[in-house]
């Protein structure tokens, strides 16, 4: 029932149009590296997801994060304006599920946006190249991963937004989040374990110890979010 709240809620939001747009953005990015630089990426020993993603997927997941963090922000904007979820919390209902119905949502539309992006990389990859024929599995692989890994980002960027009420304060954080996960190093692992700096990685040519180890983190990451979020609201309602 609380998901089925939240998608008429978002409704009302530039939430849905926002996400669809950017991840169109997105989208675009490697279509036109390709198209204005294709002779630097034609001549390339490697598969061609694993190139195209090397050149492009720095800048789809800095837009991917953005998109995130300021969904997030609008997502608990309507709920703080004119003391909405104080009411909410009058009803016979836990708030943390709220908070786990907005991760629902938001992982729902991490797919859509990922979904998209993966149907330009297969553009790409027909277009100027000769792929596989396992060229969709390895597109599949990567950008399943690209979601699990942009899952702690989505919880981290919604815990953020919960914890704020003034949308602008969450928002702020968020922005300083992610210009300092592109500053980090990605060949660092403990570094690149920071919750916005974990989608930066990229699954075609990572060494399979290393992208088992990156998955664990992040699950641990989900998991460790989840629980802080659910004792944050234990502590806040106490105070209040």
């Amino acid at each position: 029932m609380s998901f089925y709240l939240e998608c008429k809620k978002v409704k009302r939001t530039g939430f849905m149009p926002a996400f669809l747009c950017g991840g169109f953005l997105a989208a675009i990015v490697p279509v036109l590296n390709m198209a204005v630089r294709s002779e630097n990426y034609l001549g390339l020993q490697a598969a061609p997801v694993q190139i195209l993603m090397d050149a492009n997927w720095q800048m789809m997941t800095m837009l991917n994060i953005l998109l995130i963090v300021a969904g997030a922000c609008l997502m608990y904007h309507t709920e703080y304006a004119e003391n909405a979820i104080q009411r909410m919390c009058t009803l016979p209902m836990k708030e943390s599920n709220l908070f786990f119905s907005k991760v629902t949502f938001m992982a729902l539309m991490c797919v859509m946006i990922l979904a998209i992006e993966a149907a330009s990389i297969a553009f790409c990859s027909y277009h100027w190249f000769e792929p596989s024929p396992e060229v969709w599995t390895e597109i599949i692989k990567n950008f399943g991963y690209a979601l699990l890994l942009m899952l702690p980002t989505a919880l981290g960027s919604l815990f953020l937004a919960s914890a704020c009420k003034n949308m602008w304060v969450s928002l702020g954080v968020g922005v300083v989040c992610v210009f300092t996960a592109t500053m980090l190093p990605t060949k660092n692992f403990i570094l690149s374990l920071f919750p916005f700096a974990l989608p930066f990685q990229i699954f075609a040519g990572t060494a399979e110890h290393t992208a088992h180890s990156f998955l664990i983190a992040a699950i641990a990451e989900i998991l460790i979010i989840g629980i802080a979020e659910v004792l944050f609201l234990k502590v806040r309602r106490s105070f209040e």
